[in-house]
């Protein structure tokens, strides 16, 4: 789908990066006026097909096709790279250039000469045993394919033995491992310590949104360092085009030195901070009135009131619910939320008003045309099992309770405790387990089913990368969208919905009673205890299947706690 750049435009912003005059066209006038070198570096920038293969043909009588694809239309790449990089460009459009890339590259192939070698370089990339998220690692595929390296993706749950195979397997000058969740940090560290054992040290790019640059710089490297090797963390598909740049023209000392430079910085900044606290500091113990120090104790549990009523379950045990109408689903949408964190469409340089006509023009079409074929395709096959049961807190633990059976434990979670604050637990919003009653909690696991999985897969295989990006983000966004319905639903079955929020948008920030709350976050990280819900819920009722480090296979689904206290709500700990 061609989308205009109608707020700027792509050949302007061309001329600006070179302000002597590199291109003498204006941005007025048409591409097919332009010189011919000029144009195909403007098929790429614009993300234009229409004209692409008479443009390659008339550039093949002037020139060998490898020139035409080094010379030129990597070129219009580096454009849409420096445009990306300085926010003048958003990431769908980015794709929608490397769209036309690959198809002016398969347009030349049949007419180039078969050589080895005819690569800038070349990458094995993975997500890391256990994940199923892919998208990260498919945009850095997307990228450093279409300038100019040769990509080995092999795909989701990778274990370090496979990943090592393929590079036996193809001599490729770096690996790239990626993970969305602190649990695939960890794996990325034993991947590297395996390879450590191994003496393996071929250069490393690691990425995903749990991991930060500075434990990749200040933790990673030094692991992978006995080895010899060097690791880099790329926070994006460009920064690792970048990376893979510096490898290839031997300059990866330049980025040695920029990560040693940063963590100098740091811990200098750290020293500092460290030195004001110490002058400032005061004993953590309190005088006795004999000179004795004694040590201040913190109450056992938090303020959370416990005298609130427990609402009536409308069953106790689990259900599964089918054939949920999407346009009810769709209304539960935080399209902020997929416009800017799914499909990347940032505000940069706009005005408030000008990203208001963006978003209003050109991004809510999209989703609306989505929003149609998903329903009329079956592509998103929305499903729901959850349910009610007997509890009680035990200290830092929730006890959870047969349905039939109130006083047999059935599954016990265990839950952190903030150490300041309120010194909240998640386990306080519950009755004691020595009360006369028992409280009640609700579990979800909710999906989209495999079939959106496997469309976005068909999309990124045969190079649409822009519908690819907006029907991956669309899945996702629309089992969160899902989870917060069912939250909603739950909340009216319990009769606490009276506290909720008139508007839906304002649900998006806990505007109701009570809290959900999802394994791997601050107050309940514990991913392993996806294991219990399981166990309760039993969701492959639902195709739901738990990876070996307790993700939720399809990608598109989400499970969480569901805690009607009125003072449950999001905290960290």
């Amino acid at each position: 789908m061609s989308i205009e750049h109608h707020y700027t435009d792509p050949l302007q912003l061309f001329m600006d990066l070179f302000p002597e005059g590199a291109t003498a066209a204006s941005a007025q006038e048409k591409l097919e006026d332009l010189p011919l070198e000029d144009r195909l570096q403007r098929h790429i920038i614009d993300g234009e097909k229409k004209g692409l293969p008479d443009c390659l043909d008339e550039a093949m009588r002037s020139y060998p096709p490898l020139d035409i694809i080094n010379n030129h239309l990597l070129e219009g790449m580096k454009v849409v790279g420096e445009l990306f990089g300085s926010g003048q460009m958003q990431l769908p459009f980015v794709l929608q250039s490397a769209e036309v890339m690959k198809m002016a590259v398969a347009h030349l192939e049949p007419h180039m000469e078969k050589v080895e070698g005819q690569t800038k370089g070349s990458i094995v990339l993975a997500t890391v045993k256990g994940d199923v998220h892919d998208i990260g690692k498919n945009l850095v595929d997307i990228i450093l394919t279409n300038n100019g390296y040769t990509v080995h993706n092999i795909g989701i749950k990778q274990p370090i033995a496979d990943i090592l195979s393929a590079w036996r397997d193809t001599g490729a000058d770096a690996i790239g491992m990626s993970g969305l969740l602190v649990k695939s940090v960890n794996v990325m560290e034993d991947n590297l310590r395996e390879m450590v054992e191994q003496r393996i040290d071929v250069p490393i790019l690691l990425g995903g949104a749990a991991l930060s640059r500075h434990y990749c710089d200040s933790h990673l490297r030094p692991v992978y360092a006995e080895a010899g090797g060097k690791v880099y963390h790329g926070k994006d598909a460009f920064e690792g085009l970048r990376i893979m740049d510096m490898l290839k023209s031997n300059r990866l000392d330049e980025l040695d030195a920029e990560i040693d430079a940063r963590l100098a910085k740091r811990d200098e900044a750290s020293r500092v901070v460290a030195a004001a606290r110490e002058k400032d500091a005061t004993p953590a113990a309190e005088a006795s009135p004999s000179g004795a120090t004694t040590a201040v104790l913190e109450p056992p549990r938090s303020d959370v009131a416990t005298d609130v009523d427990v609402p009536a379950a409308p069953f106790l045990g689990s259900r599964v619910v089918a054939d949920i109408p999407m346009r009810t689903i769709y209304a539960y949408i935080n399209r902020t939320a997929l416009y800017r964190g799914q499909w990347l469409f940032k505000k940069a340089r706009m005005s408030d008003a000008e990203y208001e006509d963006f978003i209003r023009h050109e991004v809510d079409p999209i989703f609306d045309r989505l929003a149609e074929q998903c329903e009329s395709q079956r592509i998103l096959e929305p499903a729901v099992v959850y349910g009610y049961y007997p509890c009680a807190a035990e200290d830092r633990s929730l006890v959870v309770f047969d349905p039939e059976d109130h006083d047999r434990e059935i599954e016990r979670f265990e839950f952190p405790r903030q150490t300041k604050s309120r010194r909240l637990c998640i386990a306080d919003f519950f009755k004691p387990v020595a009360h006369s009653e028992r409280d009640v909690i609700a579990f979800t696991c909710v999906t989209m089913g495999r079939t959106v999985s496997e469309r976005t897969r068909e999309l990124f295989e045969g190079d649409n990368y822009q519908e690819y990006l907006y029907l991956h983000g669309f899945g996702v966004e629309c089992a969160e969208a899902l989870a917060e319905f069912w939250h909603k639903h739950v909340r009216q079955e319990l009769g606490i919905d009276a506290h909720d929020a008139p508007k839906t948008r304002d649900l998006f920030t806990q505007k109701y009673r009570g809290s959900r709350y999802s394994f791997g976050y601050p107050a309940c990280p514990e991913m392993s205890d996806q294991d219990k819900l399981f166990r309760l819920l039993e969701p492959q009722r639902i195709g739901c299947e738990l990876t070996e480090n307790w993700q939720i296979d399809p990608e598109q689904s989400t499970s969480a706690l569901v805690v009607h206290h009125p003072e449950a709500k999001y905290f960290s700990v």
